[in-house]
């Protein structure tokens, strides 16, 4: 192990040093003893059970959750809803493949996908800290601030996905109900439950999926026979498969960069294999299952008079399921309604997670309680959605498709980082200089060996907007090439770094 590492394992910490600590599931904001928290209205927010805790990390002996189950509700839920049923129409769609093909790409790269995430899931437990805080400890204090901002982008993305989507299920349901009123009811739901935090945020998890179940099985049940009278498809390319395992890749794996955000409150005596399966099981089952059946739907529709009209011809997948549901009448509705609903699950999941990113992408942030920027995240989600609502089969093609490229470099750079240079050992990740600059790698490693990762990517694209020479002729394999080039490229880089950084402290 290296002079820093070791450094940095011995080091203490003081936690009143600069933070106040409560019991429990509690608050943090850094440096604020006789500042926000002292307020009557933080105090009140506090005994309704409102998280304040922002990036600092959790001491070991407050890490006592050990209902690990709610992880595999938490993803579960935010995986099952209408979203993860749309992604598995982009196949037959924009890429013109069966149902076989569909769901053979859906099946076996959401096998190898779900992987990444599902690990991150089990260092939150044993480091204590959310995702992008330990991410400091390989892309540096300010080195991190690449990677949030990607990462800040890619939560508000689905966001808007999301928001487009339930939008449409509900006005469906009424004539009089525009789509924008829709997004709008949607966003203030996830906002209340995101802004409550990590209580209400798992409670809320756990419950949700089961009415959205209920209609998915009712789909099934009333519209299941006419699923098999898909259009026959012409015979796939590689080309093609590529191309839309790139989107289904992008679909899971970005989870990665807000894995440990939901975990760190777990005890750390949690064997990891329990938290990986939890996770892996609560990302997979959802995602094929919906992808599958999203798959079959958009290719049974044009046979399917009142389903072709319901789905219409700006991709309405509310409208689709609304038709769907049809044959039950009034329940039928009361059904879509439910559906339409199943995205708030994610939206409130992602607006959690934004927080953080808020607070490590601008350090001066962490003085500000977490639950404000639940609602900056609305802000900035909500009228995209609204403007970006007639165009959503390009704006979700394109932005899965590219958003898979750095989620899979960063979990490279990660893993190589943990497993290499801190030989698996999670006491290296010392507390006392989670914010500490000089303390931290400086990040010069991790950052280029990101962005030179992407001289081969590129060439390797195969997108609407661009064609790389070599993606052009296999179809998109950057996210595949991201992955192993990233971990290569970072070993030689991060051993430079070390040896500068140790010379110069």
């Amino acid at each position: 192990m290296s002079n820093n590492h070791l450094q940095e394992k011995d080091s203490t910490t003081d936690p009143e040093k600069d933070s106040v600590y409560r019991d429990g599931l509690s608050a943090i904001i850094p440096g604020d003893k006789h500042g926000w928290l002292s307020h009557p209205l933080a105090k009140s927010l506090l005994s309704w059970g409102v998280e304040e805790r922002g990036t600092i990390p959790v001491p070991e002996e407050q890490r006592m959750d050990t209902q690990y189950y709610k992880i595999f509700f938490l993803w579960f839920s935010m995986s099952f809803n209408i979203l993860s049923f749309s992604a598995g129409t982009i196949g037959p769609i924009a890429f013109e493949l069966g149902l076989r093909d569909s769901c053979l790409v859906i099946l076996f790269f959401n096998i190898l996908a779900c992987a990444l995430p599902a690990y991150l899931n089990t260092w939150g437990p044993r480091i204590g800290m959310r995702q992008m805080v330990q991410s400091r400890y390989s892309f540096g204090y300010f080195g991190v601030i690449i990677p949030t901002i990607l990462n800040l982008i890619c939560i508000s993305g689905f966001n808007i996905l999301n928001g487009i989507l339930g939008g449409q299920a509900l006005a469906s349901v009424s004539g009089n109900m525009s789509w924008d009123v829709g997004i709008v009811i949607i966003f203030v739901i996830a906002l209340l439950i995101s802004f409550m935090g990590y209580r209400v945020l798992n409670w809320y998890e756990r419950i949700s999926w089961f009415p959205v179940l209920i209609a998915f099985l009712v789909v099934l049940g009333v519209g299941g026979k006419n699923l098999y009278n898909g259009q026959p498809a012409e015979p796939a390319s590689a080309a093609a498969i590529l191309n839309f395992a790139s989107v289904i890749a992008g679909f899971v794996i970005t989870y990665s960069p807000m894995a440990s955000d939901f975990t760190m409150y777990y005890s750390p005596t949690v064997p990891q294999s329990r938290i990986f399966w939890y996770a892996y099981m609560g990302y997979l089952v959802p995602i094929v299952l919906l992808q599958c059946l999203g798959a079959a739907a958009v290719l049974a529709a044009p046979n399917v008079p009142s389903w072709h009209e319901g789905y219409g011809t700006e991709g309405n997948v509310g409208g689709l399921l609304e038709a769907m549901l049809g044959p039950v009448g009034n329940f039928g509705k009361f059904l879509t309604v439910l559906l339409s609903l199943s995205v708030t699950s994610n939206i409130a999941g992602a607006l959690y997670s934004i927080c953080f990113n808020f607070q490590v992408m601008i350090p001066a942030m962490s003085r500000v309680p977490r639950y404000v920027f639940s609602i900056v995240g609305t802000v900035i989600a909500l009228p995209l959605s609204i403007v970006g609502a007639h165009r959503f089969y390009a704006a979700l093609t394109d932005f899965l498709s590219l958003i898979g490229y750095w989620a899979s470099a960063y979990g490279a750079i990660l893993l190589v980082e943990h497993h290499y240079f801190r030989k698996g050992d999670f006491s290296t990740y010392d507390h006392a200089i989670w914010n500490v600059p000089g303390r931290l790698p400086w990040g010069a490693a991790a950052l280029t060996a990101g962005i030179l990762s992407f001289a081969l990517i590129i060439p390797c694209m195969n997108q609407v907007w661009y064609q790389g020479p070599i993606g052009i002729t296999s179809g998109d394999i950057g996210f595949e090439i991201a992955f192993p080039l990233a971990a290569l490229l970072y070993i030689p880089l991060r051993k430079l770094e070390l040896k500068y950084q140790n010379t110069k402290q």
